[in-house]
């Protein structure tokens, strides 16, 4: 049974790593899979400013890992923030190799989203960046990529104790409902120490 639960939870937790490429850097991931809105939430209405009426639409997101909070901006103006967000298993320093169960630092940008994650919902941050790239290079290694923000594993009740990604930023179920529904792809996000 122990075997069981271990092969299970490492299922799990793989699918945060980075899938294999091909040459041409094809992860081999179903572009239906990647579409802009989860069948389960494109009828939700999106999250409107209480003052003005307006939807909330983030223009830039942050995350400041030693405090644990992102914070969803539009026009400079701080719209949602979330706490205790839970990292790899090597939360401190800026990722830089596949495996290293860090979660980068730098300024990137959500690219894509996937509402058939083995977590509930996931935005994909642009990691590794060229100088992400070129420092992995330099070792002979690969930078690793796949780096998501996203939910709990699926079908998971409550949240998982502790940091638990290879790297992703995880957030609660709740937490990433609204965030997919107020970030477009194309955001910038900075990730600090």
């Amino acid at each position: 049974m122990r075997i069981v639960a271990a092969l299970f939870a490492t299922l799990m937790l793989a699918s945060c790593a980075a899938p294999q490429r091909s040459p041409t850097g094809d992860t081999g991931q179903n572009s239906e899979a990647t579409s802009t809105r989860s069948p389960r939430y494109s009828e939700r209405p999106l999250p409107r400013d209480a003052v003005t009426g307006q939807p909330l639409v983030a223009d830039y997101l942050l995350i400041d890992k030693s405090d644990r909070l992102l914070i969803a901006y539009q026009k400079g103006r701080p719209i949602r923030a979330y706490r205790g967000l839970q990292f790899g298993d090597a939360p401190t320093g800026h990722k830089r190799f596949e495996g290293d169960e860090r979660t980068p630092e730098g300024l990137y940008i959500i690219d894509t989203r996937n509402p058939r994650s083995s977590f509930h919902l996931s935005l994909r941050v642009s990691y590794p960046n060229r100088q992400d790239r070129a420092f992995a290079q330099q070792y002979g290694r690969s930078p690793g990529g796949d780096i998501f923000i996203h939910g709990q594993p699926t079908g998971r009740a409550g949240r998982m104790r502790g940091d638990w990604t290879d790297g992703c930023v995880a957030l609660t179920n709740a937490e990433i409902e609204e965030l997919w529904q107020i970030v477009p792809d194309g955001t910038p996000i900075e990730i600090r120490p």
